[in-house]
């Protein structure tokens, strides 16, 4: 038998950070994923899955992911109930995550923080510092053919 989950979505709102009586951290969040296909309306539409993470990769989660960055989950689906204040059963389905990978750099999800309402500065880079970065790099052709020889290649 097999439960295997594989996502990437955005996150919907910060991790929720606790800690079990034992001291062990989980993280809560909710990733959006887009669905591959369109509505009548020619909309896209998402999926709001709820995810949960365990010990040390919790706490990085809560450190380093925010509201609208990009993840990738690597899971297994689980369902668990419980009785609720009212008596009634609840029934949960959620990805439990074994792995999480932030699939954004730091400087992007920065920018990608003020477009969701954080509150930390971006800056671009400045174009002469990138134009000299590109110089020194041997392998920035501009789109112009690589002079190289089958000699030049190990296999």
């Amino acid at each position: 038998m097999m439960n295997r989950v594989v996502l990437v979505g955005r996150l919907t709102r910060d991790p929720e950070l606790r800690y079990t009586p034992a001291g062990v951290a989980v993280a809560t969040f909710t990733l959006a994923v887009n669905r591959t296909f369109t509505n009548q309306q020619g909309e896209r539409e998402a999926d709001f899955i709820n995810c949960v993470v365990w010990r040390k990769p919790a706490e990085n989660v809560a450190n380093f992911l925010k509201k609208g960055n990009l993840a990738g989950v690597d899971g297994r689906i689980q369902t668990r109930n419980y009785e609720g204040q009212d008596g009634k059963r609840v029934y949960v389905t959620e990805v439990v995550a074994e792995s999480v990978q932030f699939l954004e750099p730091k400087n992007n999800a920065t920018s990608n923080n003020n477009q969701y309402g954080g509150n930390q500065s971006y800056s671009p880079r400045n174009t002469s510092q990138a134009a000299q970065n590109t110089s020194s790099d041997p392998f920035a052709r501009n789109g112009n053919p690589i002079d190289i020889s089958d000699d030049d290649l190990p296999f």
